[in-house]
């Protein structure tokens, strides 16, 4: 059995996962992994697509890859999907939410347009990585929680990090 805990922070891009997992990472002493540059830097992909502008991620090697590090526990993943992670893996899976007039402003300010700004702001409007979520986990350990501003991400860090330190009572 794990010591620490292992969170997932998802949710569509540009609602602040990376952000917010570096504060927890901070604030909790758990290691944050973020798997986009794990994916780049382990060359955990299938190659490049052009309409996307992002790595076609190879699912089967990033969980090979983190097998025994998520065993140990003590870890926050931070991606925008999250059904193909094992269940097993997360005793909490947070998704971060922003109003879509927030979302369009901090992806326009990334650089992202057509396909990419649409089915971006898209699925955030149809809570897409919120059912993904639910159906993929037990709907006891699945969070949504609101990301529109800095005062929203402090105030989920500090929820977050009461849950790590009252989780080695509660399992």
């Amino acid at each position: 059995m794990r010591s620490k805990p292992n969170i997932l922070v998802t949710g569509t891009p540009g609602t602040g996962k990376t952000t917010t997992s570096s504060a927890l990472a901070e604030a909790t002493h758990l290691r944050h992994i973020n798997i986009g540059d794990l994916v780049k830097d382990k060359k955990l992909h299938d190659g490049w697509d052009d309409e996307l502008q992002c790595y076609i991620i190879n699912e089967d090697l990033v969980c090979d890859e983190l097998e025994d590090t998520m065993e140990e526990g003590g870890n926050i993943v931070d991606y925008h999907g999250c059904d193909f992670f094992p269940e097993r893996l997360f005793d909490r899976v947070v998704v971060l939410q922003t109003e879509n007039s927030v979302l369009y402003d901090r992806l326009s300010k990334r650089g992202y347009t057509g396909a990419k700004l649409t089915n971006n702001i898209e699925c955030e409007i149809f809570q897409e990585l919120l059912e993904e979520a639910k159906e993929s986990y037990r709907e006891e350990i699945v969070v949504a929680m609101k990301s529109n501003t800095v005062d929203d991400m402090n105030r989920n860090v500090t929820t977050i990090t009461e849950w790590v330190s009252s989780w080695g009572s509660t399992t």
